[in-house]
């Protein structure tokens, strides 16, 4: 079934050539290129759960997050983990040393997009927020839905600066100009101190400036999925087009994890979870990779089409 309305708002990004990656932050970003991009259009904000839950209730999609896990898919794990869930953040306990990733990540059973921290329901004052907890099935199971698809990586990155070519942010160089904050990130020291009054968590979409191509939420609040599988090294395609969606996915398997034989799709953006002191990917040159089967707390998405 396909949408016959879906209530938001697109804007058309012109044709242009842009400066591509950074070389003063993450080696994954590197090296800056030169990356003409055709004219398309993209979402002015990150789908909502308003929008997606209008999707489900057109479809009956049922998120990767809320299906059983197939223990063949996961050799050797506790059975006790294949309960259908994401992954939610824990800020640790105030006064306790925070050491790595698996302090403050956990997998919850029942965490899903209508429920992102198995908890409280986005129902409860959430629909203009950002959807989350969806894997990449998922968004592209809603773009496809709406009659468009997702960006490429060059896409979004080109969408995401806005036209302020160069930058380090998506309006310029400095993060916060004359003290205003410009994006949902985290304030203060991550992950034990966040100033925020609300604390660790997404905010409705649009309540940050836009860029100069009138689109908002590309910096902060959620990492965004991207049609692009992830890889360290550029091709010569990848070099000239800046994208990666058509090389072969077992390319984009994580070499740290050699058992582990599940893709990884880029992300874009960052997100509320994002501070200068452990995680400073709140530009468009920032990518990360993201395993396709994986839904978070802090990942969504915006979809795209041609012009």
């Amino acid at each position: 079934m396909t949408a016959t309305h879906v209530p938001d708002e697109t804007v058309l990004v012109p044709t242009g050539t842009f400066t591509m990656g950074a070389t003063d932050f993450y080696p994954e970003e590197a090296p800056l290129r030169s990356v003409e991009v055709e004219a398309f259009r993209i979402d002015r904000y990150p789908v909502t759960n308003r929008q997606f839950a209008a999707f489900v209730e057109a479809t009956g999609y049922v998120t990767i997050a809320e299906r059983p896990l197939d223990p063949k898919a996961y050799p050797g794990i506790d059975p006790a983990r294949l309960h259908p869930g994401a992954l939610v953040f824990h800020a640790p306990r105030r006064g306790n040393a925070s050491t790595g990733v698996h302090d403050w990540w956990r997998y919850r059973p029942g965490a899903h997009w209508r429920c992102p921290e198995a908890a409280m329901s986005v129902f409860a004052g959430r629909l203009d927020h950002p959807v989350t907890c969806v894997a990449w099935a998922d968004a592209a199971a809603y773009a496809g839905w709406a009659g468009r698809r997702l960006p490429t990586e060059a896409e979004w990155e080109r969408a995401a600066r806005g036209g302020v070519d160069g930058a380090t942010y998506a309006w310029g160089e400095a993060f916060a100009p004359a003290g205003k904050r410009m994006a949902n990130t985290w304030m203060g020291t991550f992950p034990n101190h966040d100033m925020k009054p609300k604390g660790h968590r997404t905010t409705p979409v649009g309540r940050f400036p836009a860029n100069r191509f009138g689109i908002h939420d590309m910096i902060g609040n959620v990492w965004e999925w991207t049609a692009d599988w992830y890889r360290l090294g550029m091709n010569e395609a990848a070099e000239m087009t800046g994208s990666r969606c058509c090389m072969p996915p077992a390319d984009s398997f994580d070499p740290a994890q050699p058992a582990i034989r599940v893709p990884r799709r880029v992300l874009k953006g960052g997100s509320f979870l994002c501070a200068p002191n452990y995680c400073a990917r709140y530009r468009p040159a920032a990518r990360q990779p993201q395993m396709i089967d994986t839904a978070s707390v802090h990942i969504g998405f915006r979809c795209a089409s041609d012009a």
